[in-house]
């Protein structure tokens, strides 16, 4: 390992290119996705080994809820694979690792929200590290239902309107804590509507190289460029 002398104590992921992976090879565009989740298998370990407290992947959006049925019954079946092996992981219980999952999780079928809530229950008292797993999530969504979530505190008499501040605010998010630096993959060079609030500070680095292709060369040179950033906080 590399000695990197500031990394980020909170890292977010745009997973992105994994259908265009498969394209690219003639296989079926959701084949992808099953070489994407092995991907992020191997980044946990990299987060890991070099001591990223958090990290939060853009796992699925509500947009995708739009994709083709066999496209989204593939995803929900390597979903419901994922979490039940997350759940039997050692590493997980040994390394005190948190699993949260955020975002509009009703929209799923009641089979993926039971292994979400079951693996979210079992870690919720780690905390060595933590991992997000954003799933039928939206930035602008987020930010709607924190809105929405102060709302029905101020109509029910338990917060005062005039008590509302930034802080209020970040406490009805699904995540308060803010990443330090998000990595895209895929060659966009947008945000996708990915932690829109907690990211206003956040440092961008955007790779050229799919998803599946992302590897840890990859993933040390981002860290690299990162310390060697200044970070001004829109000073």
């Amino acid at each position: 390992m590399s000695l990197i002398e500031n990394v980020p104590r909170h890292l977010g992921i745009i997973m992105d290119g994994n259908r265009r992976f498969a394209r690219r090879l003639t296989a079926k565009p959701w084949k992808g996705h099953e070489w994407g989740a092995k991907k992020l298998a191997s980044v946990l370990e990299w987060c890991r080994e070099y001591d990223i407290k958090e990290l939060t992947v853009y796992t699925f959006s509500i947009q995708n809820f739009n994709r083709p049925k066999e496209e989204f019954d593939f995803l929900m079946a390597i979903f419901d694979r994922n979490f039940e092996e997350l759940k039997k992981d050692k590493r997980i219980y040994e390394k005190r690792i948190r699993i949260n999952v955020i975002g509009r999780l009703w929209m799923f079928p009641e089979s993926i929200q039971k292994r979400m809530k079951e693996i979210m229950e079992l870690t919720k008292e780690h905390d060595q590290y933590i991992i997000n797993f954003a799933m039928a999530y939206g930035g602008r969504e987020e930010v709607i239902d924190a809105a929405m979530k102060i709302a029905r505190k101020a109509v029910s008499g338990e917060i005062k309107v005039d008590d509302i501040n930034e802080e209020v605010f970040k406490n009805s998010l699904y995540i308060k804590s803010e990443p330090d630096l998000i990595i895209r993959t895929g060659g966009e060079k947008r945000s996708s509507n990915f932690l829109a609030f907690q990211s206003a500070y956040s440092e961008y680095i955007f790779i050229e190289k799919m998803w599946p292709e992302f590897e840890k060369e990859d993933f040390v040179a981002c860290l690299e460029e990162y310390s060697q950033r200044k970070r001004r906080f829109g000073v």
